[in-house]
C-alpha cells in the first residue's frame, strides 16, 4: 500500500532504536492495511508504526534470510510460508496469557497444521488466487485455467501473471491435473514445457500491479487475488473473477512474531489489536478478503459481504492450499521457475 510505504532510512532508524519504547516495525504485503487502522493503533497505544512492504512470500523470506531478521517485529506470510519460517528457526512463540484475544480466532483457524495451536502466528485474512477477465475485451467462457495457459486469440499478449512462483506453479499443476510436490520427471517436464509455451502469450509478470493493469487496461486478463479483483471492479474495471473447473489456490495470510523482534511487547499488543473483531473487519473492508476472526459480521460493508469474489458458486471446484515440498523436490520446482523467468 503506497500510503504506508516506509523509507529505508526510517526503517533503519527504527531498527537502530531497537530498545526504544513506543515503536513497532512491520514487514507487510503491499496495499493490505488501511492507514486509518494504523492511526487508531497509535492513538490507543502511543506506539509509532513503520511499515515496509514486499510483493511475494519468497521475496519476504529471502530478505529476512539476507539479514533483515532482527529488524522487524512482525511479518505477514501465507500459510505454507509460516511452516517454512518455523522450520528455519525464524519465529518466536507467545503464550495464551500474552495473546489475550486468541479466543477471537474462528475455530477452523485455531489449530492449523502450519502452526498447531497458534503459538507463533494469528490469522490475518484469507482468500483465493485465480484469474479475472475484462468482459469488454472477451465475452467467452472463462471457466478454465486455459484462459491463462492456453488463451483465446482475443487475450493473447494481454495477460498479466503473478510474479509468485508458488501460485503460478500450483495453478499450472491444477491445469495439467498433476499433484503438487510431484517427483515424476515427466510431469515436471510437462509443467515446464506448458509454462514456457504459455509465456509467449503473456504481457507481464506483476503481483503488486495485478489490479492496476486491469483497471488501466494494460492487461485484459490476469492471475489475481480475489480481493484485488474486487477492488479492480470497484474502481470501474468490467472484470469477472473466475473459479475455474480445475480448481484454484486457497491461502491464509498470518501475522507472525519474528525471532529477535526488537519491540516484542509492542508486537504482542499489535497482534492482540488485530484480533479485535472491529479491527479485523476494518482490514476486510479495505482489502476485500475474508477475516479469520469471529464477530466481524456487524462491522462488514455490504459490498464486501456480498461480493462475487468472496462468494464462489455452489458448484465451484474446491480450492487447494500450498504444500511444502521437501528440499530436493523444491529445487526441481525452483529450476522450473528460474527457467520460466529467464
Amino acid at each position: 500500500m503506497k500510503r504506508l510505504f516506509a523509507t529505508t532510512s526510517i526503517l533503519c532508524l527504527a531498527a537502530g532504536a531497537a530498545s526504544a519504547e513506543g515503536t513497532l516495525s512491520v514487514y507487510h504485503w503491499f496495499e493490505y492495511m488501511p492507514q486509518e487502522l494504523v492511526d487508531k493503533f497509535t492513538a490507543e497505544t502511543g506506539i509509532a508504526v513503520t511499515i515496509d512492504t514486499y510483493d511475494s512470500n519468497e521475496a519476504m523470506l529471502a530478505s529476512l534470510k539476507a539479514g533483515k531478521l532482527g529488524q522487524y517485529d512482525v511479518a505477514v506470510p501465507a500459510d505454507f510460508m509460516v511452516a517454512i519460517m518455523a522450520g528455519e528457526g525464524m519465529l518466536d512463540t507467545f503464550t495464551p496469557e500474552e495473546m489475550t484475544n486468541l479466543g477471537n480466532i474462528a475455530p477452523q483457524w485455531l489449530d492449523v497444521p502450519f502452526d498447531p495451536g497458534r503459538k507463533s502466528s494469528i490469522p490475518y485474512q484469507w482468500g483465493s488466487t485465480s484469474f479475472s477477465v475484462n468482459r469488454d475485451v472477451y465475452q467467452g467462457d472463462i471457466s478454465s485455467l486455459g484462459i491463462i495457459f492456453n488463451p483465446p486469440d482475443e487475450l493473447k499478449g494481454k495477460i498479466n501473471v503473478l510474479d509468485s512462483q508458488n501460485e503460478v506453479l500450483i495453478l499450472g499443476s491444477l491445469y495439467l491435473g498433476i499433484p503438487q510436490c510431484t517427483t515424476d520427471r515427466e510431469q515436471l517436464k510437462a509443467l515446464s514445457d506448458m509454462l514456457v509455451e504459455a509465456k509467449q502469450h503473456w504481457a507481464s509478470f506483476g503481483s503488486d500491479t495485478a489490479k492496476d493493469v486491469l483497471v488501466s487496461g494494460d492487461a485484459a486478463a490476469g492471475m489475481i487475488y480475489n480481493g484485488f479483483s474486487a477492488k479492480a471492479r470497484a474502481e470501474g474495471a468490467n472484470v469477472e473473477y473466475s473459479y475455474p473447473r480445475e480448481g484454484h489456490v486457497l491461502w491464509m495470510d498470518n501475522v507472525v512474531l519474528l525471532k529477535d523482534a526488537p519491540n516484542r511487547d509492542n508486537a504482542i499488543k499489535f497482534m492482540n489489536f488485530l484480533l479485535e473483531p472491529e479491527n479485523a473487519a476494518a482490514v476486510t473492508n479495505y482489502a476485500a478478503y475474508t477475516s479469520g476472526v469471529t464477530g466481524v459480521e456487524p462491522f462488514l460493508d455490504e459490498a464486501i459481504r456480498t461480493s462475487p469474489e468472496n462468494n464462489p458458486p455452489a458448484d465451484a471446484a474446491p480450492g487447494v492450499f500450498a504444500q511444502v515440498c521437501d528440499d530436493a523436490t523444491q529445487q526441481l520446482y525452483d529450476a522450473i521457475w528460474i527457467n520460466l523467468k529467464k
